[in-house]
């Protein structure tokens, strides 16, 4: 068998190195395709296996392939929360604001906490925090500032002449 392509790939991502290998291999008989050999490993930390597998197709299907590979994969990280980080539910997530704890992320905000100290002291998502700091009047750009009052309200509270 003579090869006439071969690429190798390695990428590590976390503690995981995954090694992607592509053998092209020309057509045999008149009428049998060439073929492309596409195998996967992964391994953790210690060398233990935590990929394997592989399949061959015809070469000039590989591009289709590659596709539906990419978007199944793709749908069902999503799914299992492979290819989005899964975040831990904040235990306040989706609750009313209270007044009370509006002056508390206030204060903590001025004081000069950042976003995500705040979120796990008050139960909520960092991005619920920086929803909620604008309606408190601080500035979520500007960690301990509040935001500047808009030219609607100055001229509101203009004196008259």
């Amino acid at each position: 068998m003579n090869i006439i392509e071969e690429h190798r790939t390695e990428v590590r991502t976390g503690n995981i190195t995954y090694s992607i290998q592509l053998t092209t291999t020309p057509a045999g008989e008149p009428g049998t395709p060439a073929r492309t050999s596409i195998k996967v490993r992964g391994v953790g930390e210690r060398g233990e296996p935590v990929a394997d597998g592989g399949f061959e197709t015809d070469t000039a299907e590989v591009t289709t392939v590659a596709a539906l590979l990419s978007e199944t994969l793709l749908a069902h990280g999503g799914m299992a929360g492979g290819r989005r980080r899964a975040r831990p539910s904040a235990e306040s997530r989706g609750r009313p604001w209270t007044a009370e704890l509006d002056a508390d992320l206030e204060r903590r905000w001025l004081a000069g906490e950042g976003i995500a100290e705040i979120a796990a002291e008050l139960g909520r998502t960092p991005g619920g925090i920086r929803a909620r700091l604008p309606r408190v009047g601080c500035d979520p750009e500007r960690a301990g500032e509040y935001l500047p009052r808009p030219p609607s309200k100055r001229q509101e509270e203009a004196e008259p002449w």
